[in-house]
């Protein structure tokens, strides 16, 4: 109602996130997933002439059949977004700003240092997502927790190499799906899907995720696969709405303790949201409030929840960051678990 942002400073803001139910229905299908490898931070997955090629920190690896991983390259610093045309041209960009095309750098205005997906649209257009201002894209849990709006979207035209910014004032842009001249856009603060036209134009596709949303990629069947890489809960909702506690805590805790969102959890007895309502008798239940989630969404031709693949609370395979469909296999980055799974389309619901 119109008055609810008044009424709120007296009676205070009801803190509600959408029910894993109907679509997001949990499951243990990402657990359950066969194991492709075992890698530290494994990220970004797309498939280049044939090949299956994921991220590992500075690392770009192949994947070959029943071969041994194959590492093609490995650059000065982190990759944070690898993007593929249809003509098979490569893009890859690192976490210092710097865009390789087919082997060839690309200039790029300063503020494009937080480059976190990549999209071709048709073979001279790419698009580019920039999470954040000023930060890089390790930085993700400072920039949400100072309620960061600095994220923008950007064109690059390979013939002319004009880079043109298309929107500005997002929150943390971390996946990009090109669908004719417009681009879907995950914006991961603000939960949501939203849809840019070449002039800039937005409008909301899918609203309210039960998650923070993360990279896009076509479904041969039509729709997409999103990944969501972290899960919202109560308490970090209300921590987003504290700002002296907020700026108490990020100021004299260390980042990995802070009550945020995190892709793993359970590695440290000073974590937060350790109380007797997640762990009993030394047991982590799978429905309870947790830091880290596993979660990737199929989605309809409408952009849609259609069915989603989990790793619960309890489960090892969380920081869904990247996801793609391969010759009948969804291929999914669990970068929180440092494993690549895969699951057939055909056992899936």
């Amino acid at each position: 109602m119109f008055f609810d942002p008044v009424l709120d400073w007296f009676r205070g803001k009801a803190i509600t996130i959408p029910p894993l139910d109907g679509a997001f229905r949990p499951n243990s299908a990402l657990d359950n997933a066969e194991p492709l490898t075992s890698m530290p931070a494994i990220d970004n997955v797309v498939v280049h002439k044939g090949r299956l090629l994921a991220t590992s920190g500075k690392a770009l690896i192949a994947f070959s059949g029943s071969q041994a991983p194959d590492v093609i390259e490995e650059f000065e610093t982190e990759i944070s977004a690898v993007a593929v045309s249809e003509d098979a041209t490569l893009a890859i960009a690192l976490a210092n700003g710097r865009l390789v095309i087919d082997g060839m750098d690309v200039k790029l205005p300063p503020e494009l240092c937080c480059i976190t997906a990549l999209a071709f649209g048709g073979d001279d257009v790419v698009w580019l997502a920039n999470g954040a201002s000023g930060l890089s894209p390790g930085e993700w849990v400072r920039d949400l927790m100072s309620k960061g709006r600095s994220g923008s979207v950007w064109k690059l035209e390979l013939r002319s190499k004009a880079v043109t910014r298309v929107a500005g004032d997002l929150a943390y842009p971390y996946g990009l799906l090109v669908q004719g001249t417009d681009v879907v856009v995950s914006e991961a603060w603000r939960h949501r899907l939203i849809r840019l036209s070449p002039s800039g134009a937005l409008s909301v596709v899918t609203d309210n995720l039960p998650g923070y949303p993360s990279r896009l990629s076509p479904s041969a069947a039509g729709g997409a696969w999103l990944s969501v890489f972290a899960p919202r809960n109560r308490l970090i909702e209300f921590v987003l709405q504290e700002q002296r506690y907020r700026e108490d805590m990020m100021a004299s805790v260390p980042t990995e303790f802070w009550i945020a969102p995190s892709l793993a959890s359970g590695t440290s007895f000073l974590e937060p949201l350790q109380c007797g309502g997640i762990k009993t008798m030394g047991v982590h239940k799978p429905w309870s409030p947790s830091r880290s989630y596993g979660l990737v969404v199929k989605l309809d031709a409408n952009l849609q929840p259609l069915y989603s693949l989990h790793s619960r609370a309890n489960g090892s395979r969380h920081g869904t960051t990247s996801a793609i469909e391969d010759e009948g296999r969804v291929v999914v980055a669990s970068r929180g678990g440092n494993c690549l799974v895969s699951i057939d389309t055909a056992e899936i619901r």
